[in-house]
């Protein structure tokens, strides 16, 4: 069975990742995905079929657009003015079609937010409730003042443990400072990478500026 210390340490991972994402990209990257795959994951086989049909008509009007605009409007009237009559069709369909797609977006983006809360915060909550009492692990006696023993078993675990408040407020704070300190590295990285590319645009620039002379 997996160890209570290693949930709550993961748990803390996925929050950290939820809001460093952020909520409203989150919904953006799963519900596109979810509607993709339709009956593949439960979703209802006509809302499937409504989100092919939406790409099939999007892809509908940019091609009737593009001809449209390679059409001459005087030249070749008869031909641009069935052209236009086609495009105002597909444009009037997809605008039907994505309507209904964004009602069930909007009622999709309500569930996976509520989902998403019971298996973070909501999780996290629970966790910490049913097992406020059970220590996550056992401090020597002897090692810390009485105080600190009070601290790290607050609010209910036996004295001289560390509750499982403290185990994740400690998590947490592990957490956000690896990526705090891997989003650093990052951002020093990228910054190396652009120095180095001005350096070696510089250089030759010099090399042919010297050539020319």
């Amino acid at each position: 069975m997996i160890s209570l210390l290693l949930v709550v340490f993961i748990l803390q991972i996925f929050l950290h990742l939820v809001n460093t994402v952020g909520a409203s990209a989150i919904n953006e990257l799963v519900c596109p995905t979810l509607l993709l795959l339709g009956p593949d994951v439960g979703l209802p086989t006509s809302t499937s079929k409504s989100v092919q049909e939406s790409n099939k008509l999007r892809v509908e009007v940019v091609r009737l657009k593009r001809e449209m605009n390679a059409t001459s409007s005087q030249d070749e009237f008869a031909k641009w003015a069935k052209l236009r009559r086609q495009h105002d069709k597909a444009v009037a369909q997809y605008d039907e079609k994505a309507n209904s797609l964004k009602s069930f977006r909007n009622t999709f983006n309500q569930f996976i937010t509520i989902a998403r809360w019971l298996g973070t915060n909501g999780l996290r909550f629970f966790l910490q409730f049913w097992f406020a009492k059970r220590p996550m692990f056992w401090i020597p006696r002897g090692w810390i003042p009485g105080y600190a023993e009070f601290l790290l078993a607050f609010p209910r675990a036996p004295r001289g443990s560390v509750s499982i408040q403290v185990w994740g407020i400690a998590c947490a704070t592990v957490v956000q400072l690896v990526g705090a300190a891997a989003a650093a590295g990052w951002v020093l990285v990228q910054k190396k990478g652009e120095g180095n590319g001005r350096e070696k645009v510089e250089m030759r620039a010099e090399g042919e500026g010297k050539k020319e002379l």
